[in-house]
Protein backbone atom coordinates (compact mmCIF):
# COMPACT_ATOMS: atom_id res chain seq x y z
CA UNK A 1 0.00 0.00 0.00
CA UNK A 2 1.48 3.15 -1.14
CA UNK A 3 1.61 6.17 1.46
CA UNK A 4 -0.62 9.22 1.64
CA UNK A 5 1.72 12.13 1.11
CA UNK A 6 0.13 14.72 2.69
CA UNK A 7 2.26 16.88 4.24
CA UNK A 8 4.45 19.47 2.89
CA UNK A 9 7.73 19.46 5.19
CA UNK A 10 10.54 21.44 4.89
CA UNK A 11 14.09 19.76 5.51
CA UNK A 12 16.70 21.35 7.17
CA UNK A 13 20.62 20.39 8.22
CA UNK A 14 22.70 21.87 10.77
CA UNK A 15 25.21 24.23 9.12
CA UNK A 16 28.04 25.95 11.83
CA UNK A 17 28.37 29.75 11.05
CA UNK A 18 31.35 31.90 12.10
CA UNK A 19 30.10 33.99 14.93
CA UNK A 20 32.77 36.73 14.28
CA UNK A 21 34.35 35.96 17.38
CA UNK A 22 36.42 33.10 16.67
CA UNK A 23 34.09 30.46 17.22
CA UNK A 24 31.01 29.04 15.69
CA UNK A 25 27.20 29.06 16.20
CA UNK A 26 24.32 26.34 14.87
CA UNK A 27 22.30 27.48 12.25
CA UNK A 28 19.93 25.51 10.37
CA UNK A 29 19.83 25.36 6.21
CA UNK A 30 16.61 24.87 4.29
CA UNK A 31 17.44 22.08 1.92
CA UNK A 32 14.00 21.26 0.05
CA UNK A 33 10.98 20.67 0.57
CA UNK A 34 9.52 17.02 0.57
CA UNK A 35 5.70 15.79 0.65
CA UNK A 36 5.46 13.10 3.48
CA UNK A 37 2.98 11.16 5.55
CA UNK A 38 3.43 11.82 9.02
CA UNK A 39 2.56 9.48 11.96
CA UNK A 40 2.63 9.58 15.82
CA UNK A 41 3.89 6.78 17.60
CA UNK A 42 3.29 6.54 21.42
CA UNK A 43 4.17 9.60 23.54
CA UNK A 44 5.41 9.90 27.01
CA UNK A 45 6.51 12.49 28.99
CA UNK A 46 8.86 13.15 31.14
CA UNK A 47 10.59 15.93 33.64
CA UNK A 48 13.36 18.17 32.12
CA UNK A 49 13.85 20.46 35.64
CA UNK A 50 10.91 22.75 36.27
CA UNK A 51 8.34 22.10 32.95
CA UNK A 52 7.33 18.90 31.71
CA UNK A 53 8.42 17.55 28.61
CA UNK A 54 6.33 15.73 25.85
CA UNK A 55 8.74 13.51 23.41
CA UNK A 56 6.26 11.68 20.50
CA UNK A 57 8.48 9.69 18.42
CA UNK A 58 7.16 10.11 14.71
CA UNK A 59 6.96 8.18 11.47
CA UNK A 60 8.24 10.05 8.59
CA UNK A 61 7.60 8.37 4.81
CA UNK A 62 9.28 10.63 1.99
CA UNK A 63 9.58 9.74 -1.45
CA UNK A 64 12.92 7.97 -2.06
CA UNK A 65 16.53 9.59 -3.06
CA UNK A 66 20.02 8.36 -3.71
CA UNK A 67 22.24 8.42 -1.03
CA UNK A 68 24.48 11.72 -1.95
CA UNK A 69 21.41 13.53 -3.04
CA UNK A 70 20.11 16.83 -1.43
CA UNK A 71 16.89 15.51 -0.97
CA UNK A 72 17.65 12.89 1.20
CA UNK A 73 17.31 12.97 4.98
CA UNK A 74 20.20 11.82 6.87
CA UNK A 75 19.93 11.09 11.16
CA UNK A 76 20.60 14.70 12.36
CA UNK A 77 18.50 16.50 9.97
CA UNK A 78 14.86 17.82 10.88
CA UNK A 79 11.98 18.60 9.22
CA UNK A 80 9.91 21.90 9.99
CA UNK A 81 6.12 22.22 10.14
CA UNK A 82 5.47 25.79 10.55
CA UNK A 83 6.45 25.71 14.62
CA UNK A 84 7.08 22.22 14.74
CA UNK A 85 9.72 20.58 14.46
CA UNK A 86 10.74 16.76 14.16
CA UNK A 87 14.14 15.98 14.45
CA UNK A 88 15.25 12.92 12.88
CA UNK A 89 17.22 10.11 14.55
CA UNK A 90 17.11 6.94 11.69
CA UNK A 91 16.29 6.80 8.27
CA UNK A 92 15.67 3.42 5.95
CA UNK A 93 14.39 2.44 3.10
CA UNK A 94 10.70 1.50 2.91
CA UNK A 95 10.39 -1.00 0.55
CA UNK A 96 13.12 -3.06 -1.67
CA UNK A 97 13.41 -0.84 -4.52
CA UNK A 98 14.04 2.36 -2.26
CA UNK A 99 10.73 4.28 -3.55
CA UNK A 100 10.05 5.65 0.15
CA UNK A 101 12.23 6.13 2.81
CA UNK A 102 10.90 5.90 6.37
CA UNK A 103 12.49 8.61 9.09
CA UNK A 104 11.79 7.72 12.76
CA UNK A 105 11.60 11.28 14.66
CA UNK A 106 10.67 12.90 17.51
CA UNK A 107 8.68 15.99 18.30
CA UNK A 108 9.25 17.52 21.87
CA UNK A 109 7.53 20.03 23.23
CA UNK A 110 7.52 21.79 26.47
CA UNK A 111 4.11 21.28 28.24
Amino acid sequence: MSPRLNRKLLLESAARVPDGAGGFSESWAARGTLWAEVTARSGRQRESGEAPVMRVPYRIVVRGAPHSGPQRPRPGDRFRDGARIYVIEAVAERDPEGRFLTCFAKEESVT
